[in-house]
């Protein structure tokens, strides 16, 4: 046999580089079975070796313990009683401790640099806690985060305790100092709210003191004054700002109401008078200015009962006085006409009434225009005692 052979005396053999080495005695049958006992002898360590191969190959062995597996294995090469190529499982082992220092060099490298990564990471978590306790202000969000970093930091591993005790202090130290600061934060807020509380509660009496006033333009500008300083007081606590402004707004809502009352009174009031001034316009309009005296006598009675109508809506007030000058124009131009008819010479008194007169209608047009009662009422007088002066 090519790797071994059993002599006469049953002394088994093998053959090495080195030349035969005995390796036992085979004395239980003839020489093929013991050959055949220590050939299967050597097949068993070649399938070891087999084995620590593909492990290793695979990723499965681990680096260290199969260098140390193989080393053991070729140790005992020099002794093993088993009949094959031993050189060539040495050679074979000899590349799998080689191959195993290499793959376990790259385990230690990736390590380390898991290592790495896993420090920069957890540097990383902290330097976004450091600067959310040095500037957030968003607290609910961040406090959210800072509860997130910390189940994130649970999955980071392979940090040695030293570096990453020294990690977390500094993440420990900053969600404290968060806290701190949201502490501070909530506090002033509160003091802030029960100042505002405070302001609106004032606000709040002086609407109510208000609300029963008829003074409706000055109390509207007042109101709306109030409404202007609520915007602007901003928001007393969660709990209060809701029964304040129902109050407040209950104040205003009582006096714009009530003007709002009022006010559609007064201008259904207003329209009435404002259908009454058409009708004594109208009949103005038609005043028979075939006898001019008739048609100034009876233009006077439809003149007072024009300035006895109470006020009619603005919109409306200057349509219906330049109705109502020009059906006095139209009589007026009627008289003037029939005075100049009779006239025999020029007569410089009477116009000179007639210019004081003419200016007296133009002050009015003015009052009326500008809607002033107290004006309209001096020059309605004016004009009546201009007008009385001229002869009919």
């Amino acid at each position: 046999m090519e790797w071994g052979r059993i002599d006469e005396d049953g002394t088994v053999y093998v053959r090495t580089a080195d030349g035969e080495r005995a390796i036992g005695s085979w004395q239980a049958g003839d020489q093929a079975a013991g050959l055949a006992f220590y050939t299967r002898r050597y097949e068993d360590l070649a399938t070891e070796v087999t084995l620590l191969e593909k492990r290793l190959a695979s990723g499965a062995g681990d680096p260290a313990s199969t260098r140390t597996q193989a080393g053991a294995l070729k140790g005992s090469l020099d002794t093993v009683a088993a009949i094959g190529d031993l050189a060539a499982l040495a050679t074979r082992l000899d590349a799998v401790t080689g191959k195993a220092e290499e793959k376990a060099g790259e385990a230690a490298a990736a390590k380390q640099q898991a290592r790495a990564d896993a420090i920069a990471a957890k540097e990383a978590l902290v330097a976004e806690a450091e600067k959310i306790a040095e500037s957030a202000t968003s607290w609910k969000s961040s406090g959210d985060r800072l509860r997130l970093i910390v189940e994130e930091w649970r999955q980071i591993k392979g940090i040695d305790r030293k570096t990453d005790d020294a990690l977390w202090k500094r993440f420990a130290a900053a969600r404290d100092a968060f806290g701190r600061r949201r502490g501070q934060h909530f506090a002033q807020l509160d003091v802030e709210r029960d100042t505002v509380k405070q302001v609106k509660e004032r606000l709040i009496a002086r609407a109510e003191e208000l609300s029963g006033s008829s003074d409706w333009r000055d109390t509207g500008n007042a109101m709306r004054d109030l409404m202007t300083e609520w915007k602007a007081a901003g928001r007393a606590g969660r709990d209060v700002e809701d029964a304040l402004w129902t109050r407040f707004r209950a104040a205003q809502d009582a006096f714009f109401a009530r003007r709002s009352e009022v006010f559609a009174e007064r201008d259904s009031e207003q329209v009435a008078n404002q259908h009454k001034k058409e009708e004594l316009i109208a009949a103005a309009e038609k005043v028979d200015v075939g006898n001019p005296k008739v048609a100034q006598s009876a233009l006077r009675d439809l003149q007072s009962q024009y300035d006895e109508v109470g006020h009619v809506p603005r919109d409306a007030m200057r349509r219906l006085d330049d109705r109502m000058r020009a059906a006095e124009q139209r009589v007026r131009d009627a008289v003037d006409a029939e005075w100049r008819q009779s006239s025999t010479s020029f007569n410089p008194f009477l116009t000179a009434m007639k210019d004081r007169l003419a200016e007296a209608e133009a002050k009015l047009a003015r009052a009326v225009k500008a809607g002033d009662a107290a004006r309209i009422t001096k020059a309605e007088a004016e004009v009546a005692e201009r007008r009385a002066l001229i002869p009919d």
